[in-house]
């Protein structure tokens, strides 16, 4: 029997999205509308709606709708935002947040998933992503400074060098592994600039698989 991809997506809005702070309409269409199936492997797209992280290979994992969607609430995306996705994976973070902004740029190390990613963007004909390859703790300099940053899974620190690609009056949203809880447990962050200054605050307690590459790099401190 063939799954219904479309009330699956309805479904994972109203019993995950939803009841969860989630109030942005632009944000729930988006997550009504763009196909989640599509950026897991074929064997695992029966579970792409569950309320929890999706292996999609190499220790890598699509965030859980819950947690990204808050996440990407909190950075209060507007319509002319340039965004910087760190961390792209198979490219369903950007697929969404191209619904949202103006442009992104999806930096990905991984060079297969990049092409997954472009790929599937590709068949979806969003054109407002940019996916790009490099390593993840630097970010990409070269478009910068972005209105908004966001890191698609949980880092233990926030490099200063990607700190610094954020533009005045941008925020900065990602999970911050807590090593002080219980595994894969952490809280979510927005980090603004405003007159040169940043300032973080916490929006929601909750954990998500990590990232590659942050848990050594110099630390943005607060």
């Amino acid at each position: 029997m063939c799954m219904d991809y479309a009330l699956a997506r309805r479904k994972m809005v109203e019993s995950q999205i939803l009841p969860n702070r989630v109030t942005d309409k632009r944000l729930i269409e988006a997550m009504r509308t763009v196909p989640r199936e599509l950026f897991v492997p074929k064997a695992l797209r029966g579970i792409a709606y569950v309320d929890e992280a999706v292996p999609i290979g190499r220790g890598r994992h699509l965030m859980e709708p819950m947690v990204f969607a808050r996440l990407v609430q909190a950075a209060e995306i507007k319509p002319t935002d340039v965004v910087l996705s760190v961390g792209t994976g198979t490219g369903y973070g950007p697929a969404v947040i191209s619904r949202l902004a103006s442009t992104v740029v999806a930096l990905e190390s991984d060079p297969e998933f990049a092409r997954h990613a472009t790929e599937t963007l590709s068949q979806l004909r969003i054109d407002t992503v940019a996916v790009v390859e490099g390593l993840l703790e630097k970010g990409y300099p070269n478009q910068a400074p972005y209105d908004v940053i966001y890191f698609d899974g949980a880092v233990s620190e926030i490099p200063a060098g990607i700190a610094a690609q954020l533009a005045e009056g941008g925020r900065m949203v990602a999970v911050l592994a807590d090593a002080d809880r219980r595994p894969r447990m952490g809280r979510g962050v927005v980090v603004t600039k405003f007159g040169g200054a940043l300032s973080e605050r916490d929006v929601f307690d909750g954990g998500t698989p990590a990232l590659p590459g942050f848990a050594k790099e110099p630390t943005f401190v607060f």
